[in-house]
């Protein structure tokens, strides 16, 4: 059946005209809402040198450069002081364990905006693999999802003039060999999906137009998106097409080079597939009967990728949930797969091999309680990998190890940013109204006085499946920490702290209840009198800017303070901007009375009220913002304004969903938001005794 859209008028809608993104009356609006803002929050004591402050945190040379390796050479892209853009550059393994590598710059974007006029943001780069010493570059205006991508010699330094180059749209390409390539863009009408993603994919050979690209697939016009890939491990090497129907279902199928003829895989709709080397490697979002088993939500499974399309189901499991473990992640290197394991919300890595038919493991000795980050070098020819060591108050660290040992060699380490001696981490739980008990962390001095005065920011998501987890921060320990400020990363349900049962519990119909995680949250900190509503603020972006809008409009009480960046906010409307259709399968469709039912009780633009008391808000956004879109934070604020409750809003104009496009912008958000919750949290009761 297909899916009945219903339009809005403007006297349904009187800020509908704040969804014309570049209009001038819209843009009129939003001048003059930024004119009040900065006025006020620049003007504020501290403003100035705490921006500055951020700036030269965001400007760091002694940043850990991340590097990714390709053909024995290190890739970096950085961004500093004198590199507004950014500069994306290389250098050898071995100058890279040194204290300051000799880098050679492969491109730098800021003489590339200006020698093309255009405001070029780095939008990463795909390397022909094994070899071959080309890459697609894509480069997005403004920062947003949309981009351009160009083939780049890494050899002679320059773009490939008649290379494989895609004009701006989202989607982009993927290697086949040197002379071919995986194409999913904008073929024209009809070509993309609802949620304005690619759905068709086609094969395009060096020398030839792209209009006479061979069509490989095409997916249906309400799916998700489509895309293809090829696995280039020597002895292994296959095609592969995925249909992505929603957010978590999709179809895996092995192509043909040859032929063309696609061999569907047959895993559950809702799991994830892929192979490593000769197996075949199922992730599981529901239970699974296979192999006369019944296999757990949330478990790896693993079987030999021939045997399996020959008919076996005798998996082997590589990774079995419990009640407190959840599967973060998976890195590869030549012999081994790297497991990253949550275990009440810090990680522990599992090492496996395939040996003699049977996977044996073992747990790797990772220094820290943290987070940990595990990235392969190279998954063909070496079993080195990187390992990334972080938590609130210890600076990230890198290291490189090797599978089979618990020996590392330190590389870099971040210098601290912040005075983290005063202060301490704890983890708490609340009880939700189900009676979950939903952990949080609480990081804070260690003299804090237990008094209900202590200036509080709590933070949230609670979507998509997407685990928070502990972090270092410069901007958050200098900006909030070191002024005394206490903050608090809540592990709500939504997110993937546990796994998919986690998620799925507040999935659709059940939305209502990472709202309540929320809110169990800030009573707790407030039965603990760690805090109180006057001096606890939340912050919270994208899905988390709809959770902080839902937490604003039902339990206004709570808070002396909201920051709402890049938020949906109008769940009436998500599904007809930008991406938004993309995302049913997380949220529901309101076109459908029954699932606008329960849409609608929590949908911040529509249960905000003219005659509520509200804690002051920040709004903050982005013009080109193509992933959610800036309407949501513009009619929010437009009708809250309307309605006479006392509010700021920013826009940046560049930046995409990230909210700002280099370090200028990034520390000039950060300063604004700051300064805001200091200001709105310090400013009520003195401390009780």
């Amino acid at each position: 059946m297909a899916r009945r859209t219903v339009s809005m008028t403007q006297a349904q809608d009187p800020y509908l005209w704040l969804e014309d993104v570049a209009s001038e009356r819209a843009l009129g609006w939003v001048g003059a809402r930024n004119a009040d803002t900065e006025a006020e929050l620049a003007a504020a004591p501290g403003y100035a040198p705490l921006r500055a402050r951020l700036k030269t945190i965001l400007d760091s040379k002694d940043r850990i450069p991340y590097v990714s390796l390709y053909e024995g050479r290190c890739y970096n892209f950085w961004r500093d002081a004198g590199h507004e853009r950014g500069i994306w550059r290389r250098t050898t393994l071995d100058e890279y364990r040194k204290p300051a590598p000799q880098w050679e710059t492969v491109l730098d974007l800021d003489r590339l905006a200006r020698d093309e006029n255009e405001n070029w943001v780095w939008a990463g780069a795909s390397f022909l693999k094994p070899r071959g010493g080309r890459c697609l570059v894509s480069l997005s205006r403004g920062g947003g999802d949309a981009h351009v991508v160009r083939e780049f010699d890494l050899e002679g330094l320059a773009f490939v003039a008649d290379g494989f180059n895609l004009a701006e749209a989202k989607g982009g390409a993927s290697w086949i060999d040197r002379d071919a390539v995986f194409v999913a863009t904008d073929f024209g009408p009809g070509s993309m999906t609802a949620s304005g993603y690619p759905r068709v994919i086609k094969a395009w050979k060096r020398g030839t137009p792209l209009a006479d690209a061979r069509p490989v697939y095409e997916a249906r016009e309400d799916d998700l998106s489509a895309s293809a890939w090829f696995d280039y491990t020597p002895g292994h090497e296959r095609q592969f097409v995925q249909r992505q129907i929603g957010f978590y279902s999709s179809e895996l199928f092995v192509r043909e080079p040859g032929s063309g003829a696609l061999t569907k895989v047959d895993k559950p709709e809702d799991a994830d597939a892929f192979t490593v080397r000769d197996q075949l490697l199922v992730q599981l979002r529901s239970a699974w009967e296979a192999g006369g088993k019944r296999w757990p939500q949330g478990a790896l499974l693993a079987i030999g990728f021939k045997e399996f399309l020959d008919g076996a189901r005798d998996f082997q499991p590589l990774f079995t949930p419990t009640e407190t473990t959840s599967l973060d992640g998976i890195g590869v290197t030549r012999d081994a797969i790297l497991l990253t394991v949550l275990d009440k919300v810090k990680n522990r890595i599992v090492e496996l091999r395939h040996e003699d038919g049977a996977w044996r493991r073992r747990e790797v000795a990772a220094p820290g309680m943290g987070a940990l980050g595990v990235s392969g070098l190279d998954e063909i020819a070496s079993n080195e990998y990187f390992l990334t060591v972080t938590d609130f108050l210890t600076p990230s660290t890198l290291y490189l190890a090797r599978a089979g040992s618990d020996e590392r060699e330190l590389l870099k380490a971040m210098p601290a940013f912040f005075d983290a001696g005063p202060c301490k981490v704890a983890q708490f739980e609340a009880v939700s109204t189900d009676g979950a008990r939903i952990p949080y962390f609480v990081v804070m001095r260690k003299d804090t006085r237990m008094n209900g005065a202590n200036p509080t920011l709590l933070y949230g998501y609670g979507g998509f499946e997407v685990s928070l987890t502990p972090f270092y921060s410069g901007v958050t320990g200098e900006a909030w920490l070191a002024r005394g400020g206490v903050y608090v990363l809540a592990n709500i349900r939504g997110g993937g702290e546990f796994g998919p049962r986690w998620h799925q519990a507040a999935l659709k119909h059940r939305r209502q209840q990472a709202f309540d995680d929320f809110l169990a949250v800030a009573e707790d900190l407030a039965a603990r009198k760690l805090t109180s509503p006057e001096h606890l603020g939340i912050m919270g972006g994208s899905n988390g800017g709809l959770l902080v809008g839902a937490a604003l409009t039902q339990r206004p009480e709570l808070f002396g303070a909201v920051v709402c960046q890049v938020p949906l906010l109008d769940m009436r409307r998500y599904h007809q901007l930008l991406a938004g259709a993309s995302w049913m399968g997380e949220y529901g469709d309101p076109d459908d009375p029954e699932q606008w039912a329960y849409i609608g009780k929590y949908s911040p633009y529509h249960q905000v009220g003219r005659h509520k008391r509200y804690p002051r808000v920040l709004f903050t956004t982005s013009t080109r913002d193509d992933r959610v879109h800036p309407g949501h934070a513009r009619k929010m604020a437009a009708l809250m304004q309307e309605q006479g409750h006392d509010l700021l809003y920013w826009e940046n104009t560049e930046g995409g969903h990230a909210g700002a496009a280099n370090n200028e912008q990034t520390a000039t958000m950060w300063a604004l938001t700051y300064t805001f919750l200091w200001q709105e949290l310090t400013r009520k009761s003195s401390p009780k005794a």
